[in-house]
């Protein structure tokens, strides 16, 4: 079975955030690190190359695969910023009516600036997306 590529790595999150070359992407980085860090309570840790996750949990599904991966968290790429996890709040599709301007997928949201979005509600998001993922793991 294939190992999983994005595991929990030594990587300083602040030097990865110091690192971005574009001063409003570093700057959306570090203010959505406060924010995921305050919703979930958790110590921000780099997930593979460039995924800042908060929290993690096991995982095993039917086939038999399992592994570990982060609660929530975010990659801040040049075309926008991924957030991951933020699906599994049980009123997610009102939330995200209710967030901005973002693009989503069947597993993420994406935002190009952390000023298109309320942050009020991105923060409801977060915290209510990494309860229903303790919960169920």
């Amino acid at each position: 079975m294939a190992e999983n590529k994005t595991k929990p790595t030594e990587v300083s999150v602040a030097d990865y955030i110091a690192a971005i070359p574009e001063a409003p992407r570093r700057a959306d980085a570090q203010a959505l690190l406060n924010l995921m860090q305050a919703a979930t309570g958790e110590e921000p840790r780099l997930w593979g190359p460039s995924i800042i996750g908060f929290g993690s949990y096991h995982y095993r599904y039917e086939t038999g695969r399992e592994g570990d991966t982060l609660i929530v968290g975010f990659s801040p790429r040049k075309p926008a910023t991924v957030l991951y996890g933020l699906r599994a709040a049980p009123d997610v599709d009102s939330l995200l009516d209710k967030l901005g301007k973002h693009t989503s997928g069947k597993g993420c949201v994406y935002i190009k600036k952390l000023a298109d979005v309320d942050q009020k509600v991105l923060a409801e998001l977060i915290r209510k997306s990494a309860a229903a993922t303790r919960a169920k793991h």
